[in-house]
């Protein structure tokens, strides 16, 4: 009898098709779990963002809870195997995913009430766990789970399922991509819930199908590695704590960095999906890499190469050489990709033997968990700047192997000498309140970059040196705030200018007020502050509160201002107005009236109401028609929070307006184009728009009076008085072919674009 006589046996074609469905059934499930696992990051998120006035930090928390959720799957899935192993954990699993029907569809809890004034972050992980915990915590577990049930098969590749991983994260990659290019743009936030429950309730029936192949398979429990009659390998023993040890620390500072890197992107162009899902899918590409049975990028070749990408982040932090957000953004997700990459393949490179599999993943997530906790909520609370991008950039370095120290007495000289000479210099200069011109300033950081070179492949002095750069440039750049603080939305310094002529309050990157403390000759300036920054007599907010009252009257108004800042505009006001801020931060509350570091609101209207909470909660509160005007200023560093720009925020401005009322949108930018995206909604809200680039305003740097792009929108265009026939509030037509901003549909990319061809 031949070979081919053999292969075609009713026995071995049957034990060929088993073969083959154990392999798509399981591949299918684990793919298709971690798709629904991962779309429902940026989905729900979305779906709470508005709740908190869309704050960058907001998924950062989430991102706390998902990678907290992780262990926690990873964690039951392994008590599950070690306890009831096999087929009994069949039963279990499928009756915990039947519990998690409960709740679908997704949707924000029930009498989830509004978020308190402190204690955001823990707010929004009770928020998270009541509302999607158990669907999630199902998901989580599957990935192990599955890989677990699969070695105990009779497969080929059961000895070394560690290839499922990088299926699941293939699966987690293309849900991340799709979700901003082909979810998020086509189908609404209420569709996608359900399409969620029903991509649920398929993988239930996957799952099933893969228990019912593992009940019908012979059973084997998953073996070490094989051991040779003449060696034991150290696949086959039990990881040591010292594995595990290196293997949290492996996790921790790319999950940390996800957490860091995405908070520093979105921060100064808007807190969306597309934002979100960039790094993550980016970390989870490297996932699939590195899991991969041939990788597409050799693990040598990414630990070669790491140091020079951490030295061109670090030149493009201090030096600033590239000015486009665009290319910034770039060099930041590059280098976080390249970090992420070595230390997963490091990762990879440790993984134990089938049996231990399980256990690995669940250090594994625990290192994300520690990585996201301590950038998502310990550093926020620890540090008042943002030290946790330099310090995980640092580690990241320490994950390289080969930690030893300079074997030479002249190169520990070199190095330790060069930084404590920088450390002391930088040290006189501050003590003597002596300011450092550039060019010493740059030679002295450069140089310590150069040195790095004699260190490429010393990870402890090569991280010396890039912790002792990146701590000098903030203590340099940064470090000499008058104060600065840190809250859930963000960091805020506040700073004297070098004549003292100004004090100016900056969120992240931007300036968003300033107040004239002292006079041309030097003299303390006193009484009633003269606004300055965008809203000095003349400029363009001013032009827009003037035509408000013109329209009314000229008598007192009623005026809504959404966005705190210092206060500036409520000295904008005039005897009978009556005026309410709407602000979400109580640490701008503090700072603009409780620590007399501006006296806007002190001199002008100590009494004027401050609703805090997010704008789009407490309006709705108000009563209908209330304002003559409504003033739309709320900016998070460069970034207007998106929930505000849209067609269901402009109706409710809309609702809250007078008959002839006026909303006022300031949307200066740097790396966005708004006023097409603010003539959308108000269209779509039957209301017309006129837009003013503050053509008929001189700008003057050194008086703090600057330009500014602002738009208008009322009911019809006889209600903007005399800004109707200005040939500098040019009256807008909505684009047809570009899409109106929903609470559905955003372009963030495309206003991009836009503000890259101006």
């Amino acid at each position: 009898m031949t070979n081919s006589d053999l292969s075609s046996t009713p026995a071995t074609q049957d034990y060929a098709a088993r073969i083959t469905q154990l392999l798509v059934v399981f591949t299918a499930s684990i793919f298709l779990s971690a798709a629904l696992l991962f779309a429902v990051q940026p989905m729900f998120t979305k779906l709470v963002l508005p709740r908190l006035g869309g704050a960058p930090a907001v998924w950062s928390v989430a991102m706390v809870f998902f990678q907290a959720a992780l262990l926690a799957g990873y964690g039951y899935a392994h008590l599950l195997t070690h306890y009831a192993p096999g087929r009994r954990s069949v039963i279990i699993h499928l009756g915990l995913l039947v519990i998690a029907c409960f709740w679908l569809p997704l949707s924000i809890a029930a009498n989830w009430g509004r978020p308190p004034e402190v204690g955001e972050s823990f707010w929004l992980l009770g928020l998270f766990a009541v509302s999607i915990g158990p669907p999630f915590f199902a998901l989580a577990a599957n990935a192990p789970l599955l890989q677990a049930w699969f070695a105990r098969t009779d497969h080929p590749s059961a000895n070394d399922p560690y290839f499922l991983y990088a299926a699941s994260n293939i699966g987690s990659f293309l849900a991340l991509l799709s979700y901003p290019i082909v979810i998020e743009p086509m189908i609404s936030l209420t569709t996608q819930t359900w399409l969620w429950a029903t991509g649920f309730i398929i993988l239930m029936l996957l799952i099933a199908g893969c228990g019912y192949l593992l009940w019908h398979s012979p059973d084997h429990a998953p073996a070490a590695a094989p051991v040779t009659s003449t060696t034991k390998t150290e696949e086959s023993a039990p990881p040591t704590w010292g594995s595990i040890v290196r293997w949290v620390f492996l996790a921790a500072v790319p999950s940390g960095l996800l957490v860091a890197v995405t908070a520093h992107i979105s921060t100064d162009v808007a807190a969306v999906p597309l934002l979100w899902v960039i790094p993550l899918a980016l970390y989870l590409l490297t996932f699939v890499i590195v899991f991969s049975r041939q990788p597409i990028i050799p693990h040598w070749l990414v630990v070669e190469i790491q140091p020079v990408f951490i030295l061109a982040l670090v030149a493009v932090i201090v030096y600033e050489p590239i000015r486009l957000i665009v290319g910034v953004m770039a060099v930041h997700l590059a280098v976080f990709f390249v970090i992420t990459l070595m230390c997963h393949g490091e990762l990879a490179s440790r993984r134990p033997a089938p049996r231990y599999l399980t256990s690995f993943y669940m250090w594994m997530s625990f290192g994300g968990v520690v990585g996201g906790i301590s950038a998502g909520l310990v550093s926020p609370h620890v540090f008042n700047w943002i030290a946790e991008y330099p310090i995980l950039i640092t580690l990241a370095v320490l994950c390289r192997p080969g930690l030893e120290w300079p074997k030479t007495t002249w190169q520990q000289i070199l190095v330790f000498g060069s930084i404590i000479l920088a450390v002391i210099g930088l040290f006189l200069f501050r003590q003597f309140e002596q300011d450092i011109d550039l060019a010493t300033y740059n030679a002295m950081l450069g140089g310590l970059l150069i040195l790095t070179v004699l260190f490429w492949r010393h990870p402890v002095p090569f991280a010396a040196i890039i912790a002792t750069v990146l701590l000098a440039h903030h203590y340099v750049v940064e470090g000499s705030s008058t104060l600065t603080l840190r809250s859930f939305f963000g960091v805020m310094k506040v700073n004297e200018t070098s004549n003292g002529r100004f004090r100016t309050l900056s969120h992240g990157t931007t300036l968003h007020g300033g107040q004239r403390i002292r006079d041309n000759q030097g003299n303390p300036v006193t009484g009633r502050p003269a606004p300055t920054m965008y809203y000095y007599d003349g400029s363009a907010i001013a032009q827009g509160m003037d035509a408000a009252r013109t329209v009314k009257g000229g008598g007192p108004m009623s005026y809504a201002v959404i966005g705190l800042g210092t206060g500036s505009l409520i000295c904008r006001s005039q005897p009978g107005d009556k005026a309410v801020y709407y602000e979400i931060d109580p640490l701008m509350v503090r700072l603009s009236r409780d620590m007399g570091m501006f006296t806007f609101l002190k001199e002008c209207g100590q009494d004027v109401p401050i609703v805090m909470g997010d704008a789009r909660l407490t309006l709705t509160d108000a009563p209908d028609g209330s304002y003559d005007l409504i003033v739309v200023d709320a900016f998070t560093s460069d970034a207007i929070p998106i929930h505000l720009l849209t067609k269901e925020a402009m109706a409710i401005y809309k609702s809250k307006l007078s008959p002839n009322g006026i909303v006022l949108i300031h949307i200066s930018n740097r790396h966005l184009e708004l006023a097409s995206v603010v003539t959308g909604i108000a269209a779509a809200n039957d209301m017309v728009t006129r837009v003013s680039e503050s053509g008929d305003v001189v700008e003057d740097d050194n008086d703090y009076k600057f330009l500014g792009t602002v738009t208008i929108s009322a009911r019809k265009d006889e209600d903007f008085g005399p800004l109707a026939k200005s040939q500098y509030w040019e009256l807008q037509r909505p684009n047809p072919r570009q899409r109106v901003w929903t609470d559905d549909y955003s372009n963030i990319v495309g206003a991009m674009i836009r503000q890259l061809r101006q």
